[in-house]
């Protein structure tokens, strides 16, 4: 059965990264007989400043059917981060209920960590972030622009709903990995939103005897994270604790180049979305050096959600094995390959 993905290069240095994707995904696809048909969108930041918006009024209705979504990344100098983020990934994100965002997190064999005692296979972790509410609400506005007292208010939304679904995911993910969860908070300090979620930890957890838990106050978990990664296993945190939290571990890994990220609807009922953590990086688009590594990540990922977990696993295996040697891996490792010779060495490594 064929299975239609759609594709949304996007800005800067994501259509170079997914080019590097497709080719490594046409190898995967030769090598065990999958049957996947791509139709790219030129939704982009250079498509609002020629026509005034990121995607047209009817691009929510184009991608529903599609069995899945591959971004490469969104973001132009001279377009506004909310314009281009609030034009384009976050109405996906919202209206085809992809209210998990699970990002992995690991030190690859020849990838140095920053931290001096990290060593690949010491920091294998997922941070499970829920994204399609919390911090990241629509309510709220500006007030008296302009003048003294100038105001903005922005409301923090969290529903039982909300809250429950994403964490009953992490614990299911928990419990199929090392039993281990930990919960992102901050109920010391915001008084209404962060209790709550505590409660509803708390309460999820009892139907999950197996899993052993904790919950961190955001503070404390960011110099966790850095002081002791490898204690840790799945995180689950609100939009922006899990945001920021990703990043942080992503950089603890050695780059943000190689994190990937999926945005999925576990009901399957909508398409899920799948694409590197790194932004646009404006500065390098276009020299052929962006780390394809997090792009790659992403496809294996996408290649599990589409019910392909033998190719999903041999394309991350070759993702692995390439980035070993300095040949194979791009300037930001350390390494002297372009991002094209990334995607060649993974190709011919899912093809043997």
């Amino acid at each position: 059965m064929t299975q239609q993905i759609a594709v949304i290069p996007g800005d800067g240095i994501g259509p170079e990264v997914v080019s590097a994707t497709r080719t490594a995904l046409d190898a995967v696809a030769r090598s065990h007989g999958l049957d996947l048909a791509y139709d790219t969108f030129d939704w982009s930041c250079r498509r609002h400043l020629e026509q005034g918006a990121m995607m047209p009024a009817d691009g929510l209705d184009l991608l529903r059917p599609y069995d899945a979504i591959l971004l490469g990344a969104v973001g132009w100098p001279g377009v506004p981060d909310h314009v281009s983020l609030w034009g384009l990934l976050i109405p996906i994100r919202r209206t085809f209920r992809q209210y998990v965002n699970l990002r992995p997190v690991a030190v690859l064999d020849g990838v140095d960590s920053p931290l001096r005692d990290v060593r690949a296979g010491d920091v294998d972790l997922v941070v499970v972030r829920e994204n399609v509410e919390g911090e990241y609400s629509e309510i709220g506005g500006r007030l008296n622009r302009g003048f003294p007292d100038e105001m903005a208010v922005q409301e923090s939304v969290f529903t039982r709903a909300g809250v429950t679904r994403v964490v009953d995911y992490a614990f299911e993910l928990a419990r199929a990995r090392s039993g281990y969860l930990t919960s992102a908070t901050k109920s010391n300090g915001i008084v209404h939103t962060l209790p709550f979620w505590d409660e509803v930890v708390a309460e999820r957890a009892e139907r999950f005897g197996d899993v052993r838990w904790d919950a961190e106050h955001i503070d404390a978990l960011a110099a966790k994270l850095v002081l002791e990664p490898g204690r840790f296993d799945v995180i689950v945190g609100s939009n922006l604790f899990g945001d920021i939290l990703s990043d942080l571990a992503a950089a603890v890994a050695g780059s943000i180049g190689v994190a990937p990220s999926a945005n999925l609807d576990p009901t399957r009922t909508f398409p899920s979305m799948f694409e590197p953590v790194h932004g646009s990086a404006p500065d390098i688009a276009g020299r052929g050096v962006a780390d394809p590594v997090g792009a790659l990540w992403s496809a294996a990922m996408m290649l599990d959600h589409l019910g392909h977990e033998e190719a999903g696993a041999d394309l991350l295996a070759a993702v692995r094995s390439t980035v070993r040697s300095p040949a194979t891996r791009t300037p930001d490792l350390g390494g002297t390959a372009r991002t094209t010779e990334v995607a060649d060495a993974v190709a011919a490594v899912v093809s043997r």
